[in-house]
């Protein structure tokens, strides 16, 4: 029995394909008065989820660049984008055909300068500024949840003033 499991195994890796690749943007702003990071989070259209702007990838456009224009497209949001990403998470996206793959989506944080008003997707989505423990909560996916806790700590630490003895005054 124990060569037909690891027969079975074997002929379930071949047909495993792996994961598509997406690039999505984490876009946020930092609060002035007291230090506190809000994200922007976007209704999908199909089923009006809480997600993040994200999609595939675009020829002639780097991982960062295509998360950017994601970002305009779907929220209309304007802004430095990272040139590195602060981490990634799995999801499985509905194809129209009724077929469901797994996709791996590389986060990249945006710091947001500007809201336009009109952009391809206006009025096919909601979309909210929340802080990232309120994002983490709406949010489906469980390494997207991560990926917003986590953000927000590194955030706070680097926005935590400095003493005079050069330690954070957290």
């Amino acid at each position: 029995m124990n060569l037909l499991n690891r027969i079975v195994s074997d002929v379930h890796l071949m047909f495993q394909r792996p994961a598509r690749e997406q690039y999505g943007a984490l876009c946020y702003r930092v609060r002035k008065k007291r230090p506190a990071v809000e994200v922007l989070l976007i209704t999908s259209r199909d089923t009006g989820r809480w997600v993040i702007p994200k999609g595939w990838p675009m020829d002639g456009k780097s991982a960062p660049a295509a998360a950017a224009r994601e970002a305009w497209e779907e929220a209309g949001v304007k802004g430095k984008i990272g040139e590195e990403p602060i981490g990634s998470y799995h999801y499985m996206k509905g194809l129209p055909e009724g077929l469901k793959v797994d996709c791996r989506v590389r986060v990249f944080p945006l710091a947001v300068d500007e809201m336009v008003k009109n952009f391809p997707e206006k009025g096919e989505r909601r979309a909210e500024w929340v802080d990232c423990t309120e994002a983490a909560a709406r949010v489906q996916e469980p390494g997207l949840k991560h990926l917003l806790l986590a953000f927000e700590q590194t955030m706070l630490g680097a926005l935590a003033p400095e003493s005079k003895d050069g330690t954070t005054g957290a």
